[in-house]
């Protein structure tokens, strides 16, 4: 009875993995997650392991488990063998990676990687191919073969462009309002949690260092709710720029691994900033009434995920843009 029901659970398997590689796999390519943004998802997809050489890990996820159905309906018994191992062992590699080497968790990562190892359990353990019908086994196959090939492509297609023209009449008001003749203004819709946000940042501070131009930086606060610490983040940010620290302040925060509160107090008097006016600045009315207006200012300028920064007349929306492309809309912002 077992050996009958094996070759079956380990297709259902394959089809979940299928199922979870390609969730995995468009929102490795869009600017916000469509189903994975909890605990360490973010962190994960930042890593060069989520894209080893510009290649997406979840499109190398849905290609195994696509062959894993294929296989799994041919009498081929040493490369369906052959392959659930290697499936197995990679995704054994990949929570290592996660554990040791990242440092946080993506909860369907994690899953994809459960299935793997299952799959990978139940077919070596096993003798037979599933099913025995050789209709069911073309059909099977197929489907694997067009989802192997459909689902990559058409989550690349929805790759953003990252940069993305802007006339001077579509500039948000927020975005107008900051420009300032003979600069190049740098409009910066951040979360300091935010992976992305930090990605862009430092490929940011080389563009303005290579461009040789003057550059005006001016951030509006977009505290996800799905990272903890960015509310406080914002908060001591506001505070800090109470005090005409902010660049101070978010260069800081943009950096550090440790976005506690206590840790946030100790940026705060590294850069010297007078902790008694920090404090009482962080419980007033007008600390929340800015962030209250900078939510009001990015929903009034479409900001749907992030970064979202703007220089210029110019957009960038994800961080995929490159410090070539950054140099490029400064000096041209600039004049």
């Amino acid at each position: 009875m077992l050996a009958r029901i094996r070759p079956f659970a380990a297709a259902a398997l394959a089809l979940a993995g299928l199922a979870t590689s390609a969730a995995l796999l468009v929102d490795s390519v869009r600017p916000a997650p469509a189903f994975c943004a909890a605990g360490g998802c973010a962190e994960v997809r930042a890593s060069w392991w989520a894209h080893p050489l510009g290649i997406p890990m979840p499109a190398v996820g849905v290609t195994f488990f696509a062959l894993a159905l294929a296989f799994g309906c041919a009498d081929a018994p040493r490369v369906r063998r052959g392959l659930a191992l290697a499936g197995g062992a990679g995704a054994v590699l990949l929570l290592a990676l996660q554990a040791l080497v990242i440092g946080a968790w993506c909860r369907l990562c994690v899953a994809t990687d459960l299935l793997a190892i299952l799959h990978a359990a139940l077919v070596v353990t096993g003798r037979r191919a599933w099913p025995p019908a050789r209709r069911l086994r073309i059909a099977v196959t197929a489907i694997a073969a067009a989802l192997a090939a459909a689902i990559p492509l058409a989550a690349l297609r929805s790759r953003p462009q990252p940069l993305e023209p802007v006339t001077a009449r579509a500039l948000p008001d927020v975005v107008a309002r900051a420009q300032v003749p003979g600069a190049a203004v740098v409009v910066d819709f951040v979360d300091f949690e935010c992976p992305f946000c930090r990605a862009f940042h430092a490929r940011l501070n080389g563009a303005i260092a290579a461009a040789g131009v003057p550059v005006r930086v001016v951030r509006v606060m977009v505290p996800l709710a799905q990272h903890e610490a960015a509310l406080p983040a914002a908060v001591a940010w506001c505070c800090a720029e109470n005090q005409a620290k902010g660049d101070q302040m978010a260069e800081r925060l943009l950096t550090a691994r440790d976005l506690s509160p206590a840790a946030i107090e100790r940026i705060a008097a590294d850069i010297g900033i007078d902790l008694d006016r920090f404090r009482a600045d962080a419980a007033s009315p007008a600390v929340r009434a800015h962030l209250e207006a900078d939510a009001a200012a990015a929903s009034a300028a479409g900001v749907r995920s992030l970064p979202t920064v703007y220089i210029g007349a110019r957009r960038f929306i994800g961080a995929g843009a490159s410090v070539d492309d950054l140099v490029e809309a400064l000096r041209a912002a600039a004049g």
